[in-house]
C-alpha cells in the first residue's frame, strides 16, 4: 500500500497565514522606519552646517520661493550634495546585497571583488593619460564597472561559477586595477590629481546636478527591476540546485540580477566615485535588522542612503576640515572588513 499525505488541518493553516502576515508587518515597519531615518537626515543636512537654515527656509527653497541666503546655499550647494549623496547610497545599497545574496556571502561586495575598482581605474586612467572631460569618464567609468563585472564573471564560471571563486577571482581583479591606479596617480600632473582623487576615495564636495540626474534616472530605471526580480534573488540564496528544482532559470536569473545591479553601481560610482564600504556594509546591517522576513533589497538600499548622508555630514563637519565622503565610510568598513576575513578563515565560509 502506498502511504498518502494528509491534508493540513485548518488550524496549520492559520499558523502559516499568521506567520506570513507577521514577516510581512515586521518588513513594512522596518522598511518604513528605516525610510522615515532617511527622510530626517536628508532634512537635517539641509537645515544644518556652517550657517543654521529653519524647516519653513528649506521648506520655501524647496517650493521655489526665493528665500535670502538658502536660495544659494540650500538649493545651490546643500541639495544637490544630498540628493547625490541619497541616491548613490541607494545604488550601492541595493546592488550590493544583490551579490552578497546571490553568493550567500559578505565578502562579495562589488567593493571587495573589483567592480568599484575596475570604473576608479577606469576614470583615472581617461582623466590623466586620455584628458577627458568630467561627462566622458563618467561614460568610461560606466562601461569599465560593465565589462569589469561581465569579466569576473566570465573568470569564475565553471557549472554556474561558484561563490568562493568569483570572490577569489574578483579579488585577483581589483588588485591588478588597483596597482593600475596607483601607477597612473603616480604620473599624475599636478593639475589632474583633484579630478582623480574623487574616483579614488569617493567624495561628494564637488556634487552638482549634472551629476546627480543621471543616477536619479538609473534608479527610477533600475531600481524597479531589483524590486521585481526580488523573489528570484530570495531562491537564489537558498542554492542553485533548489532554485532550479521550483522552476527558476537560475543562468537568466543570475544574469538579469547582475546587468540590473552592477548599472545602479556604474551610476553611483560615476555620481560620486566609489565611496568605501557603502555596498559592502549596507546589507548586512539590512539583513540583521530585518531578520528573516523579507527581501533586503529595498532595506539595505536605504541603509547605504543612511550611511552616505551620515558619513558626509560627519566628513564636512565632524574633523575641522573637509573631507572626502569614502574615508569616513572607509573607517567605518575597514574593521569589520577584517573581522569577516577572520571569522571566514576560522569557519570556512561567510555567510549573509
Amino acid at each position: 500500500m502506498t502511504a498518502t499525505l494528509a491534508p493540513p488541518t485548518l488550524d496549520a493553516l492559520r499558523v502559516v497565514v499568521n506567520g506570513r502576515r507577521r514577516r510581512r508587518r515586521r518588513w513594512i515597519a522596518v522598511t518604513g522606519a528605516l525610510a522615515a531615518a532617511v527622510v530626517i537626515v536628508f532634512t537635517l543636512s539641509l537645515m544644518l552646517g556652517q550657517t543654521f537654515y529653519s524647516p519653513t527656509d528649506v521648506w520655501g527653497v524647496l517650493t521655489g520661493r526665493r528665500v535670502p541666503g538658502a536660495s544659494f546655499t540650500v538649493g545651490e550647494l546643500r541639495l544637490p550634495r544630498a540628493v547625490t549623496g541619497l541616491l548613490t547610497g541607494l545604488c550601492f545599497g541595493m546592488g550590493g546585497v544583490v551579490f552578497q545574496s546571490m553568493l550567500r556571502n559578505s565578502l562579495a561586495s562589488p567593493d571587495v571583488i573589483g567592480i568599484s575598482t575596475g570604473a576608479s581605474a577606469a576614470a583615472v586612467f581617461g582623466i590623466v593619460v586620455l584628458g577627458l572631460g568630467e561627462t566622458a569618464v563618467s561614460f568610461l567609468a560606466l562601461a569599465a564597472a560593465l565589462l569589469t563585472a561581465l569579466l569576473i564573471y566570465a573568470l569564475a564560471y565553471r557549472d554556474g561559477g561558484s561563490g568562493p571563486r568569483l570572490i577569489l577571482i574578483g579579488i585577483g581583479v581589483a588588485a591588478m586595477c588597483q596597482a593600475i591606479v596607483s601607477y597612473v596617480i603616480s604620473r599624475a600632473a599636478e593639475w589632474d590629481l583633484p579630478a582623480a582623487m574623487r574616483w579614488i576615495t569617493g567624495d561628494l564636495n564637488d556634487a552638482t546636478w549634472d551629476r546627480a540626474l543621471p543616477v536619479a534616472a538609473a534608479v527610477v530605471v533600475l531600481a524597479p527591476v531589483l524590486l521585481v526580480l526580488a523573489r528570484r534573488l530570495e531562491l537564489l540564496r537558498m542554492g542553485d540546485d533548489t532554485a532550479a528544482a521550483v522552476g527558476l532559470p537560475v543562468e537568466r536569473s543570475r544574469l538579469l540580477l547582475i546587468v540590473a545591479a552592477v548599472g545602479l553601481l556604474a551610476f553611483g560610482t560615476a555620481a560620486a566615485g566609489p565611496i568605501a564600504f557603502v555596498a559592502f556594509l549596507a546589507g548586512p546591517i539590512a539583513v540583521r535588522i530585518l531578520g528573516p522576513v523579507g527581501s533586503p533589497v529595498l532595506p539595505a538600499g536605504l541603509v547605504g542612503a543612511l550611511l552616505v548622508l551620515v558619513a558626509d555630514f560627519c566628513a564636512q563637519y565632524a574633523f575641522g576640515t573637509r573631507l572626502p565622503v569614502g574615508v569616513v565610510t572607509g573607517v567605518l568598513g575597514a574593521p569589520y572588513l577584517v573581522y569577516l576575513l577572520i571569522r571566514s578563515s576560522r569557519s570556512g565560509g561567510t555567510s549573509l
